[in-house]
């Protein structure tokens, strides 16, 4: 597309200042360069750049333009390196932090795998049900449930699941059993489910027993002392352990997020292990 080429010289002629530097920098002549100007002034039909013998100067709409360049170029330089790192071959450390749930179910499948292509990398899983801090930690991914309020993190959404309200089988009667519910959701239990007609169910109940892991959560379950939320992808590999209480209805989606302090410049270890997690999720659902 010659007018991409266009806008990419426009936006080196402003960042280098003049046709002439531009010119330079790019070992073009400087009548080549001022032609390549021309002719994109002309099929836009306005005038960019306000020009004398001694400076120039963007004009409003040049302005404008000039920022949509410079982000189309920052996406291509993006694109670029990108590309680059898909070629280098991931190495070293790389830390990583889950819930238990997510961690068991998700992260150590695609970190296995990745791991038998790259024997070189050397990944540190730290399973925590609380949100550990990327920074004081040092980890350099983590998958949480829901988004974080901290701004300094890039974050993507990258999947989502269900908890469904669970008992075992050998729990004589149910809904009157105990709640066991995970330490993160606080003293007093309420949940809202609904069909797909739109009607709602109202359950509450106080913890009668409260863990600090999931997977304590989950033990306490099947063993048949009480009820509690367990995700629908665990769910669905102990179908014979466990069963739904409310069948036909379910709870909100559940957000899963991949936050890492890197920004843009990833680090090829970890964007390999971003795009395996991905990978694994994709094939969960």
């Amino acid at each position: 597309m010659r007018s991409l080429r266009h806008m990419m010289l426009f936006a080196q002629i402003v960042e280098s200042g003049s046709i002439s530097a531009a010119a330079n920098h790019l070992d073009l002549s400087k009548a080549v360069l001022s032609q390549h100007l021309k002719t994109l002034e002309q099929q836009l039909g306005v005038t960019l750049l306000q020009r004398t013998t001694r400076r120039q100067q963007l004009t409003p709409a040049g302005e404008r333009f000039y920022r949509h360049c410079q982000a189309i170029g920052q996406q291509a330089q993006l694109a670029w390196q990108q590309a680059q790192q898909s070629h280098d071959e991931p190495q070293g450390p790389v830390r990583i932090t889950a819930p238990h749930a997510l961690m068991t179910t998700i992260v150590t499948p695609a970190i296995g795998q990745l791991i038998q292509r790259y024997p070189k990398l050397r990944p540190q899983l730290q399973i925590s049900d609380q949100q550990l801090d990327l920074h004081q930690q040092q980890l350099d991914l983590a998958l949480r449930v829901g988004p974080s309020v901290d701004s300094e993190l890039s974050q993507r959404r990258i999947g989502q699941f269900r908890d469904v309200l669970c008992a075992s089988p050998k729990l004589a009667n149910a809904e009157q059993g105990r709640y066991i519910a995970n330490h993160w959701q606080g003293h007093t239990i309420h949940h809202q489910l609904r069909n797909l007609h739109g009607d709602t169910i109202e359950f509450s109940a106080e913890p009668h027993c409260v863990c600090d892991s999931f997977h304590s959560c989950l033990a306490l379950i099947e063993q048949g002392v009480g009820i509690g939320l367990v995700p629908d992808f665990v769910l669905a590999q102990r179908s014979d352990r466990l069963q739904p209480l409310f069948a036909g209805y379910q709870l909100p989606a559940n957000p899963i997020y991949l936050l890492h302090p890197y920004g843009k410049q990833l680090p090829s270890a970890v964007s390999h292990c971003i795009d395996a997690i991905e990978q694994q999720i994709y094939q969960s659902d």
